[in-house]
């Protein structure tokens, strides 16, 4: 099971807490983050993510965009991963992003719980 959180936010019962931001959020140390992983591979590639420009009205067209990123990463560790602990437990996957609605934490979580339910197929 997955859900979203901003790092911001006060650690809970959250189970795997994972940052899926390419780059360190600013004002949060790396003890209060109290991660399991930071997981860059996830993200948005640099060049996605500025086009994207947390802009709501590009928010379909980026998250067909990131979801074909994702379905081409050379390197699937991370996301594998992410999908076994998603499968074993819970699992919160951290972002920095002020919108909470617009944002490639939103894209991923879809794409992740398609991913698991594939895998019971």
């Amino acid at each position: 099971m997955y859900e979203l959180k901003r790092i911001y936010e006060k650690p809970g019962d959250d189970g795997k807490r994972v940052l899926v931001d390419r780059i360190w959020p600013r004002g949060v140390s790396k003890e209060k983050a109290m991660l399991d992983d930071w997981m860059k591979t996830v993200a948005p590639t640099p060049a996605l993510r500025k086009w994207f420009n947390h802009d709501p009205e590009k928010f379909a067209e980026f998250g067909a965009k990131y979801t074909e990123e994702l379905d081409n990463l050379e390197d699937r560790t991370e996301l594998d991963r992410l999908i076994e602990w998603g499968q074993a437990g819970n699992v919160t996957l951290l972002y920095a992003a002020e919108d909470g609605e617009h944002n490639h934490a939103v894209v991923l979580k879809k794409y992740l719980e398609q991913a698991e339910h594939r895998a019971s197929e």
